[in-house]
């Protein structure tokens, strides 16, 4: 119990949300999210193939549980909403960016669309961006090895993406591949 109380002082302490019950964490976070210019504390950018339903669902729900206003696309989009533009709002909106970098995140537009959006609000609004390496090694991230090569040699032979928008992706992983994250190699083997 006494850890668990370190570890909402602390949070409190960093900005974050904590708090007994969570009715009133997810309130307190969001009040703290909003006040400060932001609708969210933390957007989780992750392809659902390889990690929604594990690893991702269970660090969501780690943060709701500790009072921090995270946007998770299948909880927060709702139906018949069109997602790009929702999910690069909440990008814009969002304090701190985590993407989840795994084996198949390039071969997702998607994914390599909110990263480049994430490297935008990294320099226009000095946004924080804390990658994750889930099963993957951030070499391989950083110089398109392995499956992202693969990815990108897809996306060129599909010919959907002209070579400015790939030259974008890449820089965008090549930058968030050299900031300081968890390397979590091996992670589904465990």
């Amino acid at each position: 119990m006494e850890g668990r109380a370190e570890k909402r002082r602390i949070c409190k302490n960093e900005g974050i949300a904590g708090s007994a019950s969570s009715t009133h964490a997810s309130i307190e976070g969001h009040e703290m999210a909003t006040s400060s210019g932001y609708d969210y504390e933390v957007f989780l950018s992750f392809r659902g193939p390889d990690t929604r339903a594990g690893f991702t669902d269970f660090l969501y729900t780690s943060m709701i549980d500790m009072g921090i206003r995270a946007y998770k696309d299948d909880e927060d989009l709702r139906k018949g909403e069109e997602f790009g533009p929702t999910l690069l709002q909440a990008i814009d909106q969002s304090r701190i960016s985590i993407p989840i970098l795994s084996k198949g995140y390039a071969s997702s537009v998607w994914c390599l669309k909110e990263l480049v959006k994430m490297v935008e609000c990294r320099k226009i609004k000095g946004q924080k961006i804390m990658p994750i390496f889930y099963d993957v090694a951030p070499a391989e991230v950083r110089y398109q090895t392995g499956g992202y090569k693969e990815a990108f040699d897809s996306h060129r032979n599909k010919n959907r993406h002209n070579e400015g928008t790939m030259r974008e992706w890449k820089a965008a992983l090549e930058e968030v591949s050299s900031l300081d994250g968890w390397n979590m190699l091996n992670m589904h083997n465990r």
